[in-house]
């Protein structure tokens, strides 16, 4: 990126150099044939920083750094406009009544996990070795042609599966979000009950054909056990409107140029 196409960023007299918003660019996502875009995000992250910072200056606040985790503490600068935000933004408190607003908006947000029934075949490999990784591949694909869909014929097939599960037939019981890898849940999230995935599916273990025995879907939980929940997300989203207000009420009163904090 030819920096000299960005103009200077200045917040009431302080420069942010090019080169810390280069690196903060490395944060932020854009498309790849439009890489101003992360720099304008990246300008104005630390647009937002340097009035935060400049304003916990000017009240004289001092940073405290709290220990985050085991040996790792804030920076002072993360510390000062924690310090700032925590003496400048008042939220009250939730009321019962938004909180039960929010719940009959629409209960069937709020469900447990469903839960899915759920056998495979696996072709083992190491996926970073390409011949290995071809060869399961390729007796994956030949043992998906021969099953042709055929459910029925998915626990004689699973005999030859490389994964422990063959001697119950292939099958895995019944799993939740987060008990596999992220490409075999993917792929069971696609399947109809009773359906067998497409094609082989790659993961970390080696190529699976997937078959989704039965479905049962998340309940809706009752208000009781989800209150806690809302009125979390509802503390998160005043807090998000203050804060954003907070920083708009510094900007009005700064000069800023070469960045903007409408949104990009």
């Amino acid at each position: 990126m030819n920096l000299a196409l960005f103009p200077d960023v200045v917040v009431s007299g302080e420069t942010i150099p090019s080169a810390a918003i280069a690196a903060e660019a490395q944060n932020h996502t854009a498309p790849r044939d439009k890489p101003g875009i992360a720099w304008r995000k990246a300008a104005q992250a630390l647009t937002i920083r340097a009035l935060l910072l400049q304003e916990a200056n000017a009240r004289g606040l001092k940073p405290d750094p709290l220990e985050l985790a085991p040996g790792r503490f804030e920076t002072e600068d993360e510390a000062l406009i924690r310090a700032l935000l925590d003496e400048a933004l008042t939220i009250a408190p939730v009321t019962e009544d938004a909180v039960r607003t929010e719940w009959a908006r629409d209960p069937d947000r709020y469900r447990s996990a469903p839960l899915w029934d759920v056998s495979h075949i696996l072709c083992a490999c190491d996926p970073r070795d390409e011949a290995e990784r071809g060869l399961a591949e390729a007796r994956a694909t030949a043992l998906l042609a021969r099953l042709d869909g055929d459910a029925k014929g998915f626990a004689a097939a699973a005999r030859e599966s490389d994964c422990g599960s063959k001697a119950s037939d292939g099958h895995l019981g019944q799993l939740g979000p987060g008990d596999t890898v992220p490409e075999f849940e993917a792929a069971v999230r696609t399947l109809p009950e009773g359906g067998i995935s497409p094609a082989p599916v790659l993961s970390r273990h080696g190529w699976h054909i997937i078959r989704l025995n039965a479905t049962a879907p998340g309940q809706v939980l009752p208000y009781d056990t989800v209150r806690p929940k809302i009125v979390q997300a509802l503390e998160k989203a005043a807090w998000a409107r203050a804060s954003r207000d907070f920083v708009e009420g510094l900007a009005q009163g700064a000069q800023i140029s070469g960045a903007s904090l409408a949104p990009i």
